[in-house]
């Protein structure tokens, strides 16, 4: 696939707005030799395309060069916080507090691959091997917080994790968290409680057969179904967690973008 076939190139406006995230030195400082917007568009297409590193067409920087500084980019939290400032912004032009009080939680399980295996596990419910990608989002569907596990850990041993996130992002104004099935036990309400969170689970109606949709709890899984848009997100590629955190945020940084100027 050329850099012609799929397009995700930055327009001027949004680049302009996005620049200061990804400024961890000068614009014009003297090792920079090339431009921030060509590698950023160089790896908004990496995302898209789910391309390996050393198949980034000729018309980019050198891949080598945009592995390295998307790496200090996701070390910096660049794309968090983007993606932290944009959901203030949208809620804000909804007419909604720019900092939410309730949050949804999930996961989503990748397959692993050669590159990620040494840290799968085997997850029962999706009888696959990999890693467990968990969620917090508003109820609008801005992401809050990402956190990677293993396959094998349970949902519900993250709570506290998760809502220490939710938390530390939005100041402790997250009152309740909405999950599913899945997190229900009497030390997941503890965990969320020491964080002064109410942990409300959401189930199935009695005697439902086939799918239920459920009150809120669509909402993350459609921020799932999003960032399964983006190939390099369609399995889990990534040697290291935080590089495939990264990814997430940056995927969620474009959508959050796309909405913005839609």
């Amino acid at each position: 696939m050329t850099r012609r076939a799929y397009r995700s190139d930055l327009d001027d406006e949004t680049y302009l707005f996005i620049l200061p995230y990804f400024l961890l030195r000068p614009e014009d400082a003297a090792q920079r030799i090339y431009p921030i917007r060509e590698v950023l568009n160089s790896l908004f297409w990496i995302a898209r395309t789910g391309s390996p590193w050393e198949y980034l067409p000729h018309d980019f920087p050198p891949y080598k060069i945009v592995h390295q500084q998307a790496l200090r980019w996701f070390e910096h939290g660049c794309f968090e916080n983007l993606v932290h400032d944009l959901r203030m912004m949208d809620r804000a032009a909804v007419g909604r507090d720019a900092v939410p009080s309730v949050a949804i939680i999930d996961s989503r399980t990748l397959q692993s691959t050669p590159e990620s295996g040494h840290r799968s596990g085997y997850d029962g419910a999706k009888k696959r091997n990999g890693s467990k990608v968990h969620a917090a989002v508003d109820t609008l569907g801005h992401v809050i917080a990402l956190l990677v596990t293993s396959a094998d850990e349970q949902d519900r041993e993250q709570v506290y994790d998760l809502c220490h996130q939710i938390q530390t992002v939005t100041g402790d104004c997250v009152d309740v968290v909405l999950a599913d099935g899945g997190y229900t036990g009497e030390q997941a309400e503890i965990d969320a409680a020491l964080l002064d969170i109410e942990l409300v689970v959401v189930k199935r109606p009695a005697g439902a057969s086939g799918f239920v949709l459920l009150p809120k709890r669509w909402i993350v899984e459609r921020n799932f179904a999003w960032a399964a848009r983006f190939r390099r997100l369609g399995r889990d590629l990534e040697r290291l967690p935080s590089t495939l955190l990264g990814f997430h945020w940056l995927a969620f940084a474009i959508l959050s973008l796309q909405k913005l100027v839609a």
